[in-house]
């Protein structure tokens, strides 16, 4: 890959989560996939596509479409220089479109594949607040409670809410945004966080705005919810987000790692946000700083499943999903923010970047598609995300009614490299 100096750091939409039923958090041991006959997958839901002679699903997009999207995505790909790219699109009626192209490891040349696993950034954020939203309907706790009510030390406690930090308008400062936080991070990149510790930096920094003024992407919003997850549930934030939200999705490849763990297989990531500004290889830097704002895992089909569920609120009563889904304007044109998820020109998700990894999963209601990217690089090309760049080439062609189209990164989403 291309040497670039970094000009920001970790995408603050990042990391992850997993829940309780037997109160047991994933060992942290390789998963290792079993293997795939090729002439044979299986989709998200168990459900057996046969593919052709060219390893493509037989009940595909047809022959020029998929043609169109073959060249789309490989020319954005070789474009924006990112080394490997998953794509899963689904159209009920329709088809679907099922890919990988590039490399999983640029050392050794290894094909990507549709069955890796992936580290998947702020996605974590939609697990999160899921299981947030599970606590308001079991009546434990409500959105318009102060944050002082669950945690103490949190600068303007008092007025700002759990929906404040769920819509991304709490004003509180990005930790990730914090020089010192960027120093020490890259400096260890082995190093493990706990949640307190990642929000100190944030809270040396006076807020930002009044409460409910206006949208900033902050991953200090989402490090608190999870606090507040697991003093109201009494379970530890991994535990609570297996019970309630993982197992009853029926997600099981999808885990909250507490270090550095990695299921296999995975491709390798990579990312420029050091110290140096070079290229690194950040496939086993432990996610930890990220906690409840970034540190999942997944793969390609349960984020299939994913998808739909988080965006019909599946999980969640009619009630709770719709304020989930009151939209708010992000001040950036076409792109609006609900409780921890997004709606781009109609197509309701989460992306994620995390050092080394970039995720697109979003559903769009009007055609019940599905679209999923997972890509093995965060380094952005010409400013932009490289995921936002092949979710747009993709959704041009199949979708052109409904563009998944973000110019520009979500304010305070990435970090400025420290200077040395």
């Amino acid at each position: 890959m291309r040497r670039t100096p970094s000009r920001r750091l970790f995408t603050a939409a990042l990391l992850v989560a997993s829940v309780l039923a037997p109160m047991t958090a994933m060992p942290s041991t390789a998963v290792h996939a079993a293997g795939v006959d090729r002439s044979e997958t299986f989709d998200a839901f168990g459900t057996s596509e046969k593919l052709d002679k060219d390893g493509h699903p037989s009940d595909g997009l047809g022959r020029k479409l998929t043609a169109r999207l073959d060249k789309a995505v490989e020319e954005v790909r070789r474009e924006a220089g990112i080394p490997g790219v998953v794509v899963g699109l689904w159209m009920p009626g329709k088809g679907r479109y099922v890919r990988a192209t590039g490399v999983a490891d640029t050392a050794t040349g290894r094909p990507m594949t549709t069955d890796l696993f992936s580290r998947i950034g702020s996605e974590t954020k939609t697990f999160t607040v899921t299981a947030l939203l599970k606590l308001v309907d079991d009546g434990r706790i409500r959105l318009d409670d102060p944050i002082a009510k669950y945690i103490g030390g949190v600068p303007g406690g008092r007025r700002i809410t759990l929906r404040h930090l769920a819509e991304m308008r709490s004003g509180l400062f990005p930790y990730s945004a914090d020089p010192d936080f960027a120093h020490d991070l890259l400096s260890d990149p082995s190093r493990s966080f706990t949640p307190r510790e990642v929000l100190a930096y944030g809270f040396k920094h006076r807020n930002t705005f009044a409460p409910g003024k206006k949208f900033q992407y902050s991953n200090s919003n989402l490090i608190l919810l999870g606090l507040v997850i697991e003093k109201v549930s009494g379970h530890r934030l991994v535990d609570f987000i297996d019970r309630r939200v993982l197992r009853p999705a029926h997600l099981r490849h999808t885990l909250f790692p507490t270090d550095a763990e990695f299921p296999e297989p995975h491709a390798r990531g990579y990312t420029n946000q050091t110290l140096s500004g070079e290229v690194e290889d950040a496939t086993d830097w432990n996610p930890s700083w990220g906690w409840a704002a970034g540190a999942m895992i997944s793969n390609l089909h349960d984020l299939r499943r994913w998808a739909r569920i988080v965006a019909t609120g599946t999980l969640l009563s009619p009630e709770t999903q719709r304020e989930r889904l009151r939209m708010l304007p992000t001040g950036h044109p076409g792109t609006n923010y609900g409780l921890g998820i997004f709606e781009s020109d109609g197509w309701i998700g989460h992306n994620g970047s995390i050092p080394g990894y970039e995720s697109v999963t979003v559903y769009l209601p009007s055609e019940k598609a599905t679209l999923v990217i997972l890509l093995n690089t965060d380094i952005t090309h010409e400013g932009q995300e490289p995921s936002s760049l092949v979710a747009r080439a993709i959704t041009e062609i199949v979708t052109p009614e409904n563009v998944y189209d973000r110019p520009a990164p979500l304010p305070q989403s990435h970090l400025v490299r420290p200077s040395s």
